[in-house]
C-alpha cells in the first residue's frame, strides 16, 4: 500500500477494482470509503481488512475487542472475524458488499466489545467428516491427517467411503467443490440449484446417489485420471534434462494435513499441507501448502499455493478435465489471462463451463496432457511460475442448471470477461 498522505491511504483490492481510502478522526473512530471503479455493477465484492491496517487507524485493538462497521444510514454492517494464523485472536475482518456502477460507500468504524448483532445468512461453508465404525459420520473436523497411501474407495465392496464424499468439501450459495483424500488427490465439482449450505449432509445416506440430480443439485463432473477441477502437479526437469509432469498424488507424498482456518457466514478458508512430496528419486522431497477459499456470490474457489524445496525452474501445473470437451479457449485482459472449456460435459449430459483465471504475471503457458500413456490424462493444463515459491489461481464452474447465462457458450464467456476486469 502506498501512503498518499498522513491522513489518507488508497489501494486497489486484489481482483476487485475497488479503491479504499481511510480518514482517521480519532483514536477509536474512523471512516473507510470504498469506491467501485468500474462502470458497471459489482455484486458480492469481498473486502479483506487486516488487523495491522485497522490498528493504524484506530490504535491498538485489545485481543477481546472487535471493530464494527456502520453505514451512512447508521445501519450495522455484517463482518466476519477470522483468526488466519490460529494464534487466538482475529487478524482479518471480511465484508461482502455489492456496488452499483461507480458507487461510493462510506462506513464508520469503531472498536467495540462484541460484533454487531445481525441475523446472518450463511453463504460459505467448508466441512470434513470421518466415518465411524457404525457407518455414521462423525462431527465436522477442524484438523485431520491422512496418509498419502490412502486408497480410493471401491464402492462395489463398501457403500460408504472413510470420509464423507471421499474428502473435504467446500461450497457457497452458488457452487461447491471437493477434493479426494486418497491417492487420486483430484478435485471435483458440485453443481448447485439452491443457495442453502447442503454439503454437511450430502453423501451421508448411501441409498441417495449424488451423481443423480436432486433438489439441491448434484456431482456434475467426471474426473478420471485428469486433474479434474484444479488439482495440482509439478513440471520440472528430470535427471536427463527432460520436462517431467508429476501429479501431487499417486502415493508420492507422505501425508496431507487438513486445517480449517475460517468458516462462514461470508467466506470459508482451509489449508491442505502435503508433507514430503517425492517428485523424483534423485531429488529431495517438496513441501506444499494449498490454501483454498470461497465466499458468497461467486462461481469460483481461489487457490493460493506455496512450495518449499521445489527444484530450480519448477512450474506449478493445474488444469481442467477434457474428457467431454472438444476444444479449449483462451481469454486475455490487461492483467488477467484465462483458459476455459464449454460443452455438454456434465454428468447430467447438459452444458457446463469450466475456467481457470490467473494474474498475467503468473502464467507460463497453457497446454494439454496426452489422452493415454501417462499418469495424468485428459487435461487442459495451466502452467504457473513460482515467485518466491508461491502462485495462485481461480477455478470457475458454470453449470447451466445454476444460472440462465450459463446455458450458452457466449453467456459463459461474457461472464468470464467481466470477471477478468
Amino acid at each position: 500500500m502506498k501512503h498518499l498522505s498522513s491522513r489518507k491511504l488508497k489501494t486497489v483490492l486484489s481482483f476487485g477494482l475497488l479503491s479504499l481510502s481511510t480518514i482517521c478522526y480519532a483514536q477509536k473512530s474512523s471512516v473507510v470509503t470504498f469506491k467501485n471503479e468500474l462502470s458497471r455493477e459489482k455484486k458480492d465484492e469481498l473486502i479483506v481488512l487486516k488487523r495491522a491496517f485497522l490498528e493504524k487507524k484506530l490504535g491498538k485493538i485489545p485481543t477481546s475487542k472487535y471493530v464494527v462497521f456502520t453505514s451512512e444510514t447508521k445501519q450495522p454492517i455484517l463482518a466476519q472475524y477470522d483468526d488466519m494464523n490460529v494464534d487466538g485472536k482475529w487478524d482479518e475482518i471480511v465484508l461482502l458488499q455489492s456496488f452499483s456502477a461507480k458507487q461510493t460507500k462510506v462506513f464508520k468504524i469503531s472498536v467495540a466489545d462484541r460484533p454487531a448483532t445481525i441475523k446472518a445468512v450463511v453463504r460459505a461453508n467448508v466441512r470434513h467428516r470421518r466415518k465411524n465404525a457404525d457407518d455414521t459420520f462423525g462431527d465436522i473436523l477442524e484438523k485431520d491427517v491422512v496418509k498419502g497411501t490412502q486408497p480410493a474407495t471401491d464402492f462395489s465392496k463398501q457403500p460408504l467411503p472413510p470420509f464423507l464424499t471421499e474428502g473435504p468439501a467446500w461450497e457457497n450459495d452458488k457452487v461447491g467443490f471437493r477434493v479426494y483424500f486418497d491417492t487420486r488427490n483430484a478435485k471435483d465439482i458440485w453443481g448447485k440449484t439452491t443457495t442453502q449450505m447442503v454439503l454437511d449432509e450430502v453423501g451421508v445416506n448411501p441409498a441417495i446417489n449424488y451423481h443423480n440430480q436432486a433438489d439441491w443439485g448434484m456431482d456434475v463432473l467426471k474426473v478420471g485420471k485428469s486433474l479434474g477441477a484444479g488439482a495440482l502437479a509439478l513440471t520440472f526437469k528430470n535427471a536427463s534434462g527432460k520436462d517431467t509432469l508429476v501429479r501431487l498424488g499417486d502415493n508420492n507424498f507422505e501425508e496431507v494435513q487438513y486445517e480449517k482456518a475460517a468458516n462462514g457466514p461470508i467466506r470459508a478458508v482451509f489449508r491442505l499441507k502435503y508433507k514430503n512430496w517425492k517428485i523424483a528419486k534423485n531429488l529431495a522431497p517438496v513441501q506444499i501448502e494449498d490454501e483454498i477459499s470461497i465466499w458468497g456470490g461467486q462461481y469460483f474457489y481461489e487457490s493460493k499455493v506455496s512450495l518449499k524445496n521445489a527444484p530450480e525452474g519448477a512450474i506449478l501445473t493445474t488444469g481442467i478435465v477434457n474428457l467431454h470437451s472438444k476444444n479449449s479457449y483462451e481469454l486475455a485482459s490487461n492483467k488477467t489471462l484465462g483458459l476455459y472449456t464449454y460443452d455438454q460435459q456434465s454428468e447430467n449430459h447438459d452444458n457446463l463451463g469450466m475456467a481457470i483465471l490467473v494474474p498475467k504475471s503468473n502464467l507460463v503457458s497453457f497446454g494439454q496432457t496426452p489422452n493415454e500413456g501417462a499418469s495424468i490424462l485428459n487435461t487442459y493444463t495451466v502452467n504457473l511460475k513460482l515467485v518466491n515459491g508461491k502462485t495462485s489461481f481461480r477455478f470457475y464452474s458454470g453449470w447451466e442448471k445454476s444460472e440462465d447465462f450459463f446455458k450458452t457458450k457466449e453467456g459463459f464467456e461474457t461472464f468470464l470477461k467481466q470477471e477478468m476486469e
